[in-house]
């Protein structure tokens, strides 16, 4: 059993699957957290707006993510779409995760079963 506080999350771009090692406190076994959805907003009346909502319920999905990831120490990140490629790159600018190891990859939609022994897999559990 790994010492190490690991995370895996299969994303697009409105809902995310997190599994985890640990706790704030200390690393033990992968289990599943609550799942986190993206606010999708329909029908602005300008682009611009639209534009604009789309950004901000980005950045707050992104923060959502990274509640969930306080003192993770390596992460696997994968999804479809290039969702998972901005929040790689979203994380490298935050001073909080910018040495947070993150690998990323390319997966279909599966259970949160199926996503949970993926990232135990992937880790070696």
């Amino acid at each position: 059993m790994s010492e190490k506080k690991l995370a895996g999350i299969w994303m697009d771009s409105e809902n995310a699957t997190v599994v985890k090692n640990h706790d704030i406190e200390c690393a033990y076994k992968f289990f599943l957290c609550d799942p986190v959805k993206r606010d999708v907003q329909h029908g602005n009346s300008s682009e611009k707006n639209a534009n604009n909502v789309e950004q901000t319920n980005t950045a707050k999905f992104f923060k959502d993510l990274e509640h969930l990831l306080t003192n993770t120490e390596e992460l696997y990140l994968t999804g479809t779409g290039t969702i998972q490629e901005q929040f790689k790159n979203h994380l490298a600018e935050t001073p909080q995760f910018k040495n947070l190891k993150v690998t990323l990859d390319t997966d279909q939609k599966m259970s949160d079963e199926q996503f949970l022994e993926k990232v135990k897999t992937h880790f070696k559990e």
